[in-house]
């Protein structure tokens, strides 16, 4: 893990500036009770600050403080949809070569939950972030480019692709797919955690997503094979267990056996859709954190999974308890454990009281400043 004292900060967009208030006291109460010395947070603009202040909204100062501190908490960025402006949340993966995706999803007391048991979920996925269609290799409809395309593969390989249609590229490669595999293996051999799960869909997509599938198990049995077993292969002897599930029957499992997702490593897409769905059976993304994360590296940028939430900036009600517990995430990362653990803990003791913000429907309702206040106090 990296070590650091200095840690960029971006407040981001709509309800981000607010949460990031409520949020930065408690992280350094819990650095204070537990040693290690303080921790420096340094502001640095993007999304619609960037664009106000320099006309770019990802400034080359911003990412430029991200390469020398190689450790960031943002809260979320605005990125218009269907206009041609990239996600910045995809372009920072991108170039920082953030390959995993990091989703820890767990119930916290006293939350709603539209599932019977939601104290049943304790999973933490792994998502690609590189490859896949989500990496953005796409053509627009009726460009001289798509045409040339459509027009070599169905000459070539006899592909039908309606002059109309808009095209993605779905890159899987062996190295991106292993690594991803490798950083969620070592992550169960740490935590001490049941079962990896590889999700795909490689009964259609042979040559990706089943690709993923059989590159996962090589990592598994011929560079953890003292750790972990295949399921239905290998004897039961204590070992974690490695197997795999159909995209569609995985999102079937999360929601009748919960309790038999632990460690999840799958592709891109399937990774955004599953572990918003995950997070939806504990509360929703408001309290879901994350973590974009290559650990060889030593560099992460860790996030709530919302948005901006344009409708309720400035009325002090933001939820911050996914900007809370990816702080925690953070300081995990930099060999802060005890303090994560503490905010962690205070977050939930809060919680249990039934103390939240209006959003979480508990007994005491209060604002995103008070909210932060109060785990202070937990603190």
């Amino acid at each position: 893990m990296a070590t650091s004292t200095s840690v960029v900060v971006i407040p981001g967009d709509g309800i981000g500036p607010e949460i990031w208030a409520a949020s930065k006291p408690v992280l350094d109460a819990a650095i204070g009770r537990t040693g290690g010395g303080a921790i420096t947070w340094e502001e640095w603009p993007a999304g619609e600050r960037g664009m106000e202040e320099s006309g770019d909204p990802l400034p080359r100062t911003t990412l430029e403080a991200i390469t020398r501190h190689r450790v960031a908490l943002k809260g979320p960025l605005t990125t218009p949809v269907g206009s041609g402006f990239r996600s910045l949340n995809v372009q920072l993966r991108l170039h920082f070569d953030l390959y995993a995706n990091v989703r820890p999803i767990h119930w916290l007391p006293g939350i709603s939950s539209p599932v019977r048991h939601p104290e049943l979920v304790d999973a933490v996925l792994f998502r690609e972030n590189t490859e896949d269609v989500y990496a953005g290799f796409e053509l627009e409809p009726g460009t001289p480019e798509l045409l040339a395309l459509a027009a070599f593969v169905r000459e070539r390989f006899r592909w039908p692709i309606p002059a109309d249609a808009g095209v993605g590229l779905k890159p899987i490669s062996e190295s991106a797919s292993k690594r991803l595999v490798r950083a969620a293996l070592r992550f169960a051999v740490r935590e001490k955690r049941k079962s990896v799960t590889l999700v795909h869909k490689g009964n259609i997509q042979k040559f990706t997503e089943g690709r993923f599938r059989a590159w996962g198990y090589e990592v598994a049995t011929q560079e953890f094979a003292d750790e972990c077993r295949v399921e239905g292969v290998d004897p039961d002897d204590g070992r974690i267990v490695v197997r795999d599930l159909l995209a569609d029957a995985f999102l079937q499992e999360i929601l009748v056996h919960p309790e038999r997702i632990d460690v999840v490593a799958t592709t891109n897409l399937n990774g955004d859709y599953m572990s918003e769905s995950l997070a939806a059976q504990v509360g929703g993304v408001g309290v879901a954190p994350g973590g974009n994360i290559n650990e060889e590296a030593g560099r992460a940028i860790f996030e709530p999974a919302h948005g901006t939430a344009p409708g309720i900036v400035g009325q002090d009600i933001a939820n911050p308890i996914a900007m809370l517990l990816s702080g925690a995430m953070l300081l995990e990362f930099i060999d802060r454990r005890p303090a994560a653990d503490l905010v962690r803990g205070a977050v939930r003791s809060v919680l249990s009281l039934g103390v939240g913000t209006p959003d979480l429907g508990l007994a005491e309702q209060v604002g995103t400043k008070a909210f932060g206040e109060r785990v202070v106090a937990a603190v």
